[in-house]
Parts: structure tokens; C-alpha cells; sequence
């Protein structure tokens, strides 16, 4: 039986997609709180991003860190060429240290978004645009050069990961 996590690349990239969704939604849900306060529909719009930001992003940072990075990181330099691998190596590392910054900018938006949840207007963090801008383009970074070269790794590897992202969610035990 194929699920989603026989191709973890592609399922990393649809996390990517949600990302885009909610970092817009949340543009969209300041803009709505400015023009109408927070009613019902802003109160949904905050629960949801919430609820993709404080479960799914984090798993989807672990897939990375935990899996896909680290089966990059042992290739052979010699089966994808050194420069191809040192330029890897460097766009792993700068966006692996990217999630620290983003998860710190997560925190300064997330006290926004509890509130509104809450039914109250709380003021617009000065770090929204900023967390908007710097997860999207993180996004297409990894998929513009981070993603491409899973093809280097095997199709062992490639199960491997998609079982340890099946486990990491609870579809299958450990």
C-alpha cells in the first residue's frame, strides 16, 4: 500500500505549501482584525495557524534535522562531485541554523495569535512581516537547493526517511 511517506521529499514540500497558506493567512487575519476586530472568523483563522505552527512546523523541522540533513551530510563527496557537496554542506548548515531564527520569531507571533484565539485584540507584532518573509523564502530555499539533491540517496534511504516521518506523527509505532 503507497501512503504520503513514500515520497518524503514530496511530502516535505507539501509542509512547504502549508507554510505559504498560513504565513499568508496571517497577513491576511492582521489585515482583518485592522478592518473588522476580532470576531468569529479571525478566532478561526488564529486557531488554525496555531495549531500548524506550535504541531506541524516542528515536525517538519525534526524530518529535516533529525533525517533528511543528516543523510545528505554522509554522501560522498565523489558520487555528486566536492563542489556540489561543499556548496550542500554550506546550504544545510545556513538553513539549518534558520530554524532557530524562526522558531524565536514563531514565539514573538504566537503571543499575537493566542490572543486573538482568545477573542482579544492584541497589538500586531513588529515581526510578523518579518516572520512571514524570512519562512517563505526559507522554504524555497530548501526546496531550490536542498531538496534536489535527495536524488543522490538511495531508495533505502528514502523509506527510511519516509517511515521515520510516519513514526514521528503516530502512524506507525517505532
Amino acid at each position: 500500500m503507497n501512503t504520503i511517506f513514500d515520497a518524503p521529499i514530496d511530502l516535505l514540500k507539501t509542509c512547504h505549501e502549508k507554510v505559504r497558506r498560513f504565513t499568508n493567512l496571517m497577513l491576511k487575519l492582521e489585515t482583518h482584525v485592522s478592518k473588522r476586530g476580532v470576531d468569529d472568523s479571525a478566532r478561526e483563522a488564529a486557531q488554525s495557524i496555531m495549531r500548524y505552527f506550535t504541531m506541524a512546523a516542528p515536525l517538519h523541522h525534526q524530518d529535516e534535522e533529525e533525517d533528511l540533513f543528516p543523510a545528505l551530510r554522509i554522501l560522498s563527496p565523489d558520487a555528486m562531485g566536492a563542489d556540489l557537496y561543499q556548496i550542500l554542506s554550506e546550504a544545510i548548515n545556513r538553513l539549518e541554523a534558520e530554524h532557530q531564527v524562526l522558531n524565536q520569531l514563531w514565539v514573538i507571533c504566537s503571543v499575537w495569535l493566542e490572543k486573538l484565539e482568545q477573542g482579544e485584540n492584541h497589538p500586531v507584532p513588529v515581526h510578523l512581516k518579518e516572520f512571514v518573509e524570512k519562512y517563505q523564502r526559507h522554504a524555497a530555499q530548501e526546496e531550490a537547493e536542498i531538496y534536489p539533491h535527495a536524488a543522490f540517496l538511495t531508495q533505502e534511504t528514502l523509506r527510511a526517511l519516509g517511515l521515520k516521518m510516519a513514526q514521528r506523527r503516530g502512524f506507525v509505532d517505532h
